[in-house]
Parts: C-alpha cells; sequence; structure tokens
C-alpha cells in the first residue's frame, strides 16, 4: 500500500476514535452528574450539562489556531501526536473527577490540548498526490462523522454494560492507541529547517495575512454555517418529533432516528463526493452542494410527518458530505505555502464556534420564530453564502496563490 494511503487508513481510525470520545459522554452525562457526582437538582443538572458539554468547543476554538502555528513551524505529525496522547490522559483523568467543576475544568482542558482533527487534515492534504486530494477529504471526513454519530451510540451501550465511569477509561485507552499507530505508521515529509527559515508571526497577524485571500474567508464561512444550521435544531428535535409524530410511543427512537440520518448519509457521500471531486473540480461540488444544503434545510419547516422529515434529513446529509472535504481540498488550493496547518486550524474553530453558537443561539430566538424559523434562517444564510462563494471563488484575478497580498 502507498504511503499516502497508510497515513489515510491510520487518520481515519485517530479522528474516529477522537469524534466519539468527544461526543460518547452525550447520552450518559446528566445520569453521570447525578449518580456519581452528586447532583440532585434538576434545574443544577442541565446547567452543568450544557456547560460542561459546551467548554470543549469553546477552547477548541481558542486554541486551534496557536496549535496550527506550531504544526506549520515543528510539523503536522508532532502536533497530531501531542494531541493525541493529551486527549488519552485527558479522558482518564474524567473518569477520576469527583465534583461536576472537575469535570468541567478537564472539558476546558481537552479542548484545550486538542488539534487532532485539523493536524490530520493537514498532515492528509500534504501528503496525499494532488490527484487523489478530494478521496482522501472525503474519507478523513466519514471518519469524524462516523465517530460523531456513533460515540453517543457506543456511550450509550457501554454505559448499560460497564457503568459510566469505566467509558472514560477505554476512550483513553483507544485515544492512546490511535496515537501510538500514528506514531509507527504514518510518516511526513517536513522540512524543520525550511520552516524555521520563515518569519515567525503571531496567530492574529497570521489571520490577517489569510484573510486577504478572500476565498479563504468564504470557505470559512461555509465551514461555520454548516455546523450552526446542523447544531442549531439538534436540542429542539425531539420535541419537533413529538409534534409531528402526535404520540409519545417510540418518540426516543423517532427522535434519535431522525437526528443520527443525516450523519449516515454524510459519512456515505463524503468518500464519494471527495473522489467525484477529484474528477471534475472541487469548485463545482462544493457550490452544487452548498446550493442543495440550503434548498434542503427550508423545507423542513414545512413537513407534517416524520417520513417527510426523515427524507429532507438524509438528502440534507448526502450535500454536506460534500461540503467539508470541498472546502478542505480548496483551502489547500488557496493557502500560501507553509500556512496550510494554520489555516486549516483556523477552520477548525469555525467549526467549534458553529457547534457552540448554534444550540445557544437557535435556542434564543426559538421562542419567536419555533424550531421552523430556524430551518429557515438556516437555509437563508446558507443561499447568502452561495452568493458569497461564486462571486470570490469563481473571479479569476482573485484567490490564487499567485495573488497580490497588498
Amino acid at each position: 500500500m502507498q504511503q499516502w494511503k497508510i497515513n489515510i487508513v491510520v487518520l481515519w481510525i485517530g479522528q474516529f476514535f477522537v469524534n466519539a470520545g468527544m461526543t460518547m459522554i452525550i447520552p450518559f452525562l446528566s445520569l453521570y452528574l447525578k449518580q456519581d457526582l452528586g447532583l440532585t437538582d434538576t434545574h443544577k443538572i442541565g446547567v452543568w450539562a450544557g456547560l460542561i458539554f459546551a467548554a470543549n468547543f469553546l477552547t477548541s476554538f481558542i486554541f486551534q489556531p496557536i496549535w496550527g502555528k506550531f504544526a506549520d513551524k515543528y510539523g503536522r505529525k508532532m502536533m497530531l501526536l501531542r494531541s493525541g496522547f493529551g486527549m488519552a490522559i485527558v479522558m482518564v483523568l474524567m473518569g477520576f473527577a469527583q465534583t461536576p467543576l472537575q469535570l468541567l475544568l478537564l472539558r476546558l482542558l481537552n479542548g484545550t490540548i486538542s488539534g487532532f482533527n485539523p493536524a490530520a487534515i493537514s498532515l492528509a492534504a500534504s501528503a496525499t498526490p494532488k490527484k487523489s486530494i478530494g478521496f482522501a477529504m472525503g474519507t478523513l471526513q466519514s471518519g469524524q462523522v462516523a465517530g460523531t454519530i456513533l460515540g453517543p451510540f457506543i456511550g450509550g451501550l457501554l454505559a448499560d454494560s460497564v457503568g459510566y465511569r469505566p467509558i472514560f477509561y477505554i476512550t483513553g485507552a483507544l485515544l492512546f492507541l490511535a496515537s501510538l499507530f500514528a506514531t509507527f505508521l504514518i510518516k511526513e515529509n517536513f522540512n524543520r529547517e525550511e520552516a524555521n527559515k520563515k518569519p515567525d508571526i503571531s496567530v492574529i497577524a497570521g489571520f490577517i495575512q489569510l484573510s486577504k485571500f478572500k476565498p479563504l474567508m468564504a470557505l470559512f464561512t461555509v465551514t461555520f454555517l454548516l455546523q450552526f444550521a446542523m447544531m442549531g435544531p439538534m436540542p429542539l428535535m425531539p420535541l419537533y418529533v413529538q409534534e409531528l409524530h402526535g404520540s409519545t410511543v417510540n418518540l426516543a427512537f423517532w427522535a434519535g432516528f431522525v437526528s443520527s440520518i443525516t450523519g449516515i448519509s454524510n459519512m456515505v457521500a463524503s468518500p464519494l463526493l471527495g473522489k467525484l471531486s477529484d474528477r471534475i473540480g472541487s469548485n463545482g461540488i462544493l457550490l452544487v452542494c452548498l446550493l442543495g444544503a440550503a434548498v434542503m434545510l427550508i423545507p423542513q419547516a414545512f413537513v407534517s410527518t416524520v417520513w417527510q422529515l426523515i427524507v429532507f434529513r438524509f438528502l440534507l446529509g448526502m450535500f454536506m458530505g460534500g461540503l467539508l472535504p470541498s472546502v478542505n481540498s480548496l483551502i489547500r488550493k488557496f493557502t500560501p505555502d507553509g500556512m496550510e496547518s494554520r489555516a486549516y486550524s483556523f477552520n477548525s474553530s469555525t467549526l467549534a464556534l458553529g457547534n457552540m453558537l448554534g444550540p445557544i443561539v437557535a435556542g434564543a430566538l426559538s421562542g419567536n420564530i419555533g424550531i421552523q424559523g430556524i430551518f429557515i434562517v438556516s437555509g437563508i444564510l446558507l443561499l447568502f453564502n452561495v452568493l458569497w462563494v461564486w462571486t470570490t471563488l469563481y473571479r479569476k484575478s482573485r484567490g490564487s496563490k499567485t495573488s497580490s497580498t497588498t
């Protein structure tokens, strides 16, 4: 097997465990707070659960660009291993938490040392032949999505069989093994001497420099709005499903199915659309999928049955499957040499920001416009993003690496 393919396989496994580890606590977090950490008041449990879940995304949003700067200076593989082994240790420590505050601080620390996903994407982008970059990005995307989807499912199964605390130990051990595989199997062509010759600029200065490449700003916005549109309705989805279902019979099953169907179709479509983008170009795939995602969001506000909602959620996931792989391919295309890791880290920050702000903003707006309004607003925002992408990525005078940065 060619080395770049070995890299992709090992990185896929690592991304699966990283994303599964981040979402595995969803089914039992409230119960863990109540039964193991001593909380009894329902309101306090809800507040702590929300803070603990969001904490990881908050610090991840702040620190991703910092680790991206170090990756461009010291190598992507080093940052990959730093993140993998670090999160393995923190995950095990979560199993020893005795108070909600300790668990919150550990989740904040986990987000602080994270950076596995952008390092993996940057490493794959730099080591994969140009003709296969779309396939590589799509495959890695499927690993992220698979971990995100199956994480809560695996967490729920383990909680029933081994209890809550052992789940953290098991997850930490799997992260450690994945990082160990990466240590010995992944190879990176990185010239540290050449990297050290380049000027050492701050994170803010790096962002200002990258912001001069207009397509990158449009691509970062695609990532943010996509996560915002996906995560925003999620806390409200069970209530919407109950309204459509008209009964409480099997309500949990239908709510879970509706929430997961988008990720399943995304996981299936990502490698296929990534491979297609290698043949016809990432620009076209990005525009079609972005428009398709916007169009699939709006009808969800007008469905009358759960099955109609499932169909549109499935189609939404298919279009989403082509978005992040295309975004990652195009980021590599438009980013100046030597700043790839930094660009992917900023993109990962916008993803974390979308994950964090989506539920918060949607919850604040839902009292006035309902979940139906959230779907419509998200769709309209994506349509505006289509126009922005069109006017930046398709202007011949802008956006290439050879463009003037002045």
